[in-house]
């Protein structure tokens, strides 16, 4: 196969892939962008179930299309052939022109651009999810994209952004995610009402995590009270979260502080309460084996 010519900074492609930069065109194209050699990788492998539009019921590749300079060509030839084996349509790009898409101040030279793969709650829960967690009121996108990478990490099944939390599919929150966006079924824009109430029906208890909560998360494990299927749902990362949230739990659990922090940020309290979840219910697993 042939080097293809450098796109036209002009070109209608880069036009198109320029505007995902904002939110209001993302939700209108249900496309938006993934940079970085990681994320464009994991990307290229990922695929999900079509709706409208794409055939609905096949499985279709995320990853429509990537731009790469000649120089992250070079360097990343196996990301490249994994883009086009995906279908997807690859475009070398000067250095500017990916500037002018990218959202870092300095990009990798990859930057490829996906279909929405959110997944509807009923999918979720008739998978009968073991480990999921629920992001009500979380707005920035650094945290929930972190909080993501740790729910894939400690083995969840799925994540939930309620409608009340910031954009999935924002910039920021991609990249923080580190590639775990395209690993694990997330529900974004639900009530967190409608959430909860849609996991206990599937035999899921819920967890409220605050610093302020009547259990104490080390007792929890102790009293082997948390080897069933579980939801946390983290809140707002300034004021936590509200009572009418924390009355949607079965119970609200803090985090000790062993030491003299004041507090733990939302993505490592996050990561301790599942990775908490997961052992326990391996420990129940292997006890019942």
């Amino acid at each position: 196969m042939g080097t293809p010519d450098l796109i036209s900074p002009r070109s209608a492609r880069v036009a198109a892939a320029r505007r995902l930069l904002r939110r209001n065109f993302r939700a209108k194209d249900r496309r938006f962008l993934a940079e970085g050699p990681q994320a464009v990788r994991e990307a290229a492998a990922a695929y999900r179930t079509a709706g409208d539009g794409d055939g609905r019921g096949a499985e279709v590749p995320v990853l429509v299309e990537l731009f790469a300079t000649p120089e992250a060509a070079g360097r990343y030839p196996e990301i490249l052939d994994g883009a086009r084996e995906s279908g997807a349509r690859v475009h070398l790009a000067d250095p500017r022109t990916l500037e002018d898409i990218a959202s870092t101040v300095s990009p990798q030279g990859l930057v490829g651009v996906c279909r929405f793969l959110d997944s509807p709650l009923e999918a979720v829960l008739a998978a009968r999810p073991r480990l999921v967690a629920v992001l009500a009121h979380v707005r920035d996108p650094g945290n929930a994209g972190t909080v993501l990478r740790c729910a894939d990490a400690a083995g969840a099944d799925a994540v939930i952004l309620t409608d009340a939390s910031v954009d999935l599919y924002n910039p920021k929150t991609v990249r923080a995610s580190a590639g775990s966006l395209f690993h694990l079924p997330v529900v974004v824009g639900v009530p967190a009402d409608e959430a909860a109430a849609g996991l206990r029906t599937a035999g899921v208890r819920l967890l409220a995590a605050d610093g302020a909560g009547e259990r104490d998360l080390d007792a929890e494990l102790d009293e082997g009270a948390m080897g069933g299927p579980t939801g946390w749902i983290f809140g707002n990362e300034a004021w936590g979260l509200p009572e009418e949230t924390r009355a949607l739990a079965d119970g609200v659990v803090r985090v000790p502080i062993h030491g003299r922090a004041e507090s733990l940020n939302l993505a490592t309290a996050a990561a301790v309460c599942l990775y908490a979840s997961a052992r326990a219910q391996r420990t129940t697993q292997s006890g019942t084996a």
